[in-house]
This record gives structure tokens, C-alpha cells and sequence, in this order.
């Protein structure tokens, strides 16, 4: 048999060998270890979403344990995780966002539809901050510790069991 047909069939085997062994071993695909853990948060300096409130920028993550959420009104998770952002806005939590790769008018009109949890808002409307941060889907979170390193990143919706058993805990930890 031709080279040309083993090669792809091997190839075809392989991945699916490696598909088979994750899933047979209960891997979380959300659960991607970023190399960001431990190290400081990435250099950025975002526009405002609109001119009524400041932009965001590394600076205002200093001093303070601090979530950044990178969210879009287009995204449906997004919406579904919105009510916990707001809860933990509520009981004080400093909650940053980052607008990802959106116009700034339906994130504005979302916002004022479900609220607003951020204490200030990012535009990243190029993408520019979400390839530093290592966003590679929305939403995605991180927990800022005091000194501005990353604590931890969550990837996909919070969801209230992760929020009790794992965000809660780590805020805690850190003294939020």
C-alpha cells in the first residue's frame, strides 16, 4: 500500500487514540492550565467602553484581590454567568471587565439591560488584550491577587457550583 494512504490513516489513528483517552479518563476541557498562573497580570491600558466611566488599565488591579472578565453581548454564556458577576459585585468584590471583540453600543445597551457588575470596563475591540491575557473563548476569568499576579483563570461561564466550590474559596484565600 502506498505511503500516501498509510501516513493519513496513522495519522487518523493517532488523534483518534488521543480523543479516546481523554475522554475515557474524564478530562475537563475547561480545566486548560494557563502559564499565566503566578505571574504578573499583562501590561495593558484599555479605551473606555463609553465616556461616561474611565477605561481600565493594569494600574487599577494593584493593591486589591480583583476579577477580570472578559465578556461580549453576542456571547450566551456570557449572559448566563452575568447574575453571579452581579452577586459578587454586590458583596464587594472589585469585578473588572473587558469588553472582547465587541461594538461598544450593543455592549453598552446589554449592560444596561442586566446591569452592571464592573467597577470599570475595558474596550478591547481589536483583540489586542484578550491575545496578552491568553483568551482563546469568552467568557473567561481571572482572579487578581494583591500584588497583581494571576491566581487563577477560569474558562466558560461561572456557574454557581463553581462559584461556591472553587472562585469563593480562592477570594477567600486571598484575603478579598
Amino acid at each position: 500500500m502506498p505511503i500516501r494512504f498509510i501516513l493519513p490513516l496513522a495519522v487518523f489513528v493517532l488523534v483518534a487514540g488521543v480523543f479516546a483517552y481523554l475522554l475515557l479518563t474524564g478530562h475537563d476541557a475547561s480545566k486548560i492550565p494557563s502559564v499565566l498562573i503566578d505571574q504578573p497580570a499583562p501590561a495593558f491600558d484599555l479605551v473606555p467602553l463609553d465616556d461616561s466611566r474611565p477605561g481600565f488599565a493594569t494600574a487599577d488591579l494593584a493593591g486589591h484581590v480583583s476579577i477580570v472578565n472578559f465578556f461580549a453581548s453576542w456571547c450566551l454564556p456570557c449572559r448566563a454567568e452575568h447574575p453571579l458577576l452581579m452577586r459578587l459585585a454586590e458583596d464587594g468584590v472589585a469585578v473588572y471587565g473587558i469588553n472582547y471583540k465587541n461594538e461598544r453600543a450593543d455592549a453598552i445597551k446589554w449592560l444596561a439591560e442586566l446591569g452592571n457588575p464592573y467597577r470599570r470596563i475595558g474596550a478591547d475591540d481589536d483583540g489586542r488584550a484578550g491575545i496578552e491575557w491568553g483568551v482563546y473563548g469568552l467568557p473567561e476569568t481571572f482572579i487578581i491577587g494583591k500584588g497583581g499576579r494571576i491566581r487563577f483563570k477560569h474558562v466558560g461561564p461561572i456557574t454557581p457550583q463553581a462559584l461556591d466550590e472553587v472562585i469563593l474559596p480562592i477570594l477567600k484565600e486571598l484575603g478579598s
